[in-house]
């Protein structure tokens, strides 16, 4: 569970222990993963569209998440993003964050899909996706590992293999991405590297 254990004092020499854990039949669920498919709208944003006379305008993102797909292309797992909608904003965020695999404007995603995954030449054994509404449904039930945030909706949330316990825009991805790190025996390393030399 989260929260329960407490790291140790590194300062006393003692190995590093991460202070998340996830089930064993969760990590083996989540084991194998080469790719992320990624919903924007209530995945990576609240949910909640800014709309001026021009358009959409905003788009709010959580830089926990970010962190978590930079460290998950770190670790070899590609990051990718496909999404019914398309706007300025958008694109910008993605451009940052170095997440190039991209479909917007994608109303049917599961061609967008199986498109970018034979680009990448990866099967949907190795693919793990995550998304909060019926249009998502095609794309979580050909994954080998599905996901959805709290706030998906009820029939997206009964068809993952795991809901997050933070919400779309608040951390969801980032929980996503720490699990597959951790199932793909990456995590440990890139947090100790965080960390960096003992004190």
């Amino acid at each position: 569970g989260r929260g329960a254990y407490r790291r140790p004092d590194a300062r006393q020499g003692d190995l590093m222990q991460p202070a998340q854990t996830w089930p064993p039949e969760l990590l083996l669920r989540a084991q194998g993963m080469r790719v992320l498919l990624l919903d924007v709208d209530g995945v990576l944003t609240d949910g909640g569209l800014y709309y001026g006379a021009e358009g959409e305008l905003l788009k709010r993102f959580n830089t926990l998440d970010g962190h978590g797909l930079k460290l998950l292309a770190r670790a070899g797992i590609v990051p990718a993003v496909i999404s019914g909608r398309d706007s300025p904003a958008l694109r910008q965020r993605l451009a940052a964050l170095g997440i190039g695999h991209v479909r917007l404007g994608s109303e049917d995603k599961l061609p967008a899909a199986q498109a970018l995954l034979q680009e990448l030449g990866i099967d949907w054994s190795q693919a793990a996706a995550m998304g909060d509404d019926w249009p998502d449904l095609p794309l979580l039930r050909h994954a080998a590992f599905a996901c959805a945030p709290p706030n998906a909706h009820a029939e997206v949330r009964a068809l993952a293999h795991h809901v997050t316990a933070l919400p779309g825009g608040g951390g969801a991805a980032r929980e996503l991405c720490d699990l597959l790190l951790a199932a793909g025996g990456h995590y440990r390393r890139l947090l100790e590297q965080h960390l960096g030399p003992t004190p």
